[in-house]
């Protein structure tokens, strides 16, 4: 089977103010305080000390919070963290 490998082409300005005007205010929000939260919770080591992971408990409770109200929305829109 031959699969062609599509470049990925830019989207316009004006086609994601259309699409996030489709997408309720609390959901946009979720969104990026979800991606947020998945950056933070890759700078947290686990195993180095307790802070460190107390912080990282609570980023990841915040990240699940937060996948709630997205994936209420849509479930492709969960945003995991980690790696």
């Amino acid at each position: 089977m031959i699969t062609l490998q599509l470049p990925s082409v830019p989207m316009p300005d004006a086609v994601v103010v259309l699409i996030a005007r489709q997408v309720p205010v609390r959901v946009l929000r979720a969104e990026m305080d979800a991606t947020f939260e998945a950056a933070d919770i890759c700078r947290y080591r686990p195993l180095a000390s307790d802070e460190d992971r107390a912080d990282r408990e609570d980023a990841l409770a915040r990240l699940a919070g937060l996948n709630k109200t997205l994936a209420q929305y849509s479930p492709k829109l969960v945003v995991r963290g980690g790696r």
